[in-house]
């Protein structure tokens, strides 16, 4: 069945995000995803249908198999991070803003902040090389993480690769392996493990060096740290 204009009419909520979850097709670095957010599952079958049958530009577009945590369902779109991109998702949202009815606004990344929607917008926050967006991940990462540790009892804590290392005062330096980071909710789906019920010298010892952190471990190597409503994962 065809779609027509306004058919999804309060039925997709009008923000979407970009470079929010990671792809499924290749790296992030070379892949941009958009996310949208739908109250139905048919809705949501019904808009990766439109957007599979009409730009060429997208990679793919999938919806999600089952309602998520908030009660919603996600479609996601990925298309080639490339200079044409900023154009390609206005073409994309021409279209279903025409589908929804209503006009859309956008969330970048890890940011709350919502911006208009326009091909100038759209090009000075999305990172449209593989350069520029690995550039953009490790500075957005970095000051994440030092908002993270900045109510601890650190003397200091800096990022190298892909690892963080503490040092607190008159203390030997802890090197921790950055896995995952991000709200508490989302990143605790993404976790497989059980918890170590076992681990309770160990989480003392942590959080004695660090302060008062919810610190949580799962498994053999993987430990939580929560705060504020954020939440980083590492391997010790």
């Amino acid at each position: 069945m065809s779609l027509n204009e306004k058919d999804l009419r309060d039925l997709v909520l009008p923000v979407f995000e970009i470079d929010s979850y990671q792809s499924k097709m290749g790296n992030d670095e070379n892949i941009v995803v958009l996310s949208f957010t739908v109250l139905e599952k048919a809705a949501a079958d019904d808009l990766v249908s439109f957007i599979e049958g009409g730009y060429s530009s997208v990679l793919d577009a999938t919806a999600t198999t089952g309602e998520q945590s908030d009660g919603y369902y996600r479609v996601y779109v990925e298309m080639e991070r490339e200079e044409t991109v900023p154009t390609s998702i206005m073409e994309l949202m021409d279209g279903v803003q025409k589908l929804v009815g209503e006009n859309f606004q956008y969330r970048y990344y890890k940011s709350f902040d919502t911006n208009d929607l326009s091909e100038e917008s759209l090009s000075k926050n999305i990172p449209l090389n593989p350069e520029k967006y690995e550039k953009l991940v490790s500075e957005e990462r970095a000051n994440h993480l030092h908002n993270f540790f900045s109510r601890s009892y650190l003397e200091e804590s800096y990022f190298t690769n892909d690892s963080v290392v503490l040092k607190k005062a008159y203390a030997d330096p802890i090197a921790l392996k950055i896995k995952d980071f991000g709200q508490t909710k989302a990143v605790l789906e993404t976790i497989k493990d059980k918890i170590n019920v076992d681990a309770y010298p160990e989480i003392m010892f942590l959080t004695k060096y660090l302060g008062d952190y919810n610190i949580t471990k799962f498994g053999k190597n993987t430990l939580t740290f929560e705060n504020k409503g954020h939440m980083l994962v590492v391997h010790r």
